[in-house]
């Protein structure tokens, strides 16, 4: 799976520690991160972790495009529900793409742990449910 990690600058501590945490299950995915994050969590981890922009240089694009084109199934973006931020329309934007294309999103680390464990599970072959086959 492809899973693309967010944190406001507020939340990237809390984004290495649950990396840290499960590193393991993250480790047999294919990651990608907007700058600064990836940055820190790849320091924290080791995890391979492609980078992009920061996200106010527009690395929330970034990953919105992929999500566009099907290139992500899991976002996990550890947002500051309390400050302001100058770009929030792209970010809102994000949010609306993982909508459209149903993608799961974490916006906090109860739902990001709920959903990892549902990875580590198997749980998340959702896109089997939303396209399903002629076979089912």
């Amino acid at each position: 799976m492809n899973i693309a990690l967010i944190a406001h600058d507020t939340k990237k501590e809390l984004m290495v520690q649950f990396c840290i945490a499960y590193c393991g299950i993250l480790s047999k995915h294919s990651l990608c991160a907007t700058g600064t994050t990836g940055k820190i969590v790849s320091e924290a981890t080791g995890l391979s972790i492609q980078r992009y922009l920061s996200g106010a240089q527009g690395g929330d694009q970034q990953i919105a495009a992929r999500i566009s084109c099907n290139e992500i199934d899991l976002l996990l973006f550890f947002r500051d529900p309390i400050s302001a931020k100058p770009h929030e329309p792209n970010e809102m934007n994000l949010l609306r793409l993982c909508d459209v294309h149903n993608i799961p999103l974490a916006t906090n680390i109860a739902t990001a742990e709920a959903l990892i464990h549902s990875l580590e599970r198997g749980d998340l072959d959702w896109r089997d449910i939303v396209n399903p086959t002629a076979d089912s």
